[in-house]
């Protein structure tokens, strides 16, 4: 079977709130999972019902970290989150230049955003998750 990606199950018919892209890129391998909005109803004698609620279009989440990186690129994550204008925390959605797929998505911060920092020139964060709502054309 070919290699598959987020890129060929998402659509690029996704309203885009900021035209910011968030490209710096994270210091440790990007975790990617999906899922359906399904139930399974199990009945007393075991058999079951499954139900895909709403579209069959998975749902994608990314989690990405950056450990021991200067105040410049954190201070950019930072700021795509708490910027009224961006991210505006988890409301906005935004651009995402993947890491190692080379593709740009339409996501959206679904966790609360912290910051570690080391010194004034060393900052960190050590869990941001992304969700992936959509996929911006590749030209």
């Amino acid at each position: 079977m070919a290699s598959k990606e987020m890129y060929d199950y998402l659509s690029t018919g996704i309203t885009l709130n900021s035209t910011v892209v968030l490209n710096v890129k994270p210091t440790h391998i990007v975790t990617e999972y999906g899922e359906f909005r399904d139930e399974i109803h199990i009945a007393d004698d075991g058999s079951e019902e499954r139900v895909l609620l709403g579209t069959s279009t998975p749902i994608f989440y990314s989690s990405l970290y950056w450990s021991n990186q200067d105040t410049t690129d954190i201070g950019t994550v930072y700021d795509i989150y708490f910027n009224p204008s961006y991210g505006a925390g988890r409301t906005k959605s935004f651009m995402w230049d993947h890491p190692t797929d080379g593709h740009t998505y339409i996501t959206r911060f679904e966790s609360v955003l912290s910051r570690s920092i080391m010194n004034p020139e060393i900052h960190s964060i050590p869990s941001c998750k992304l969700r992936v709502l959509g996929r911006i054309n590749d030209t």
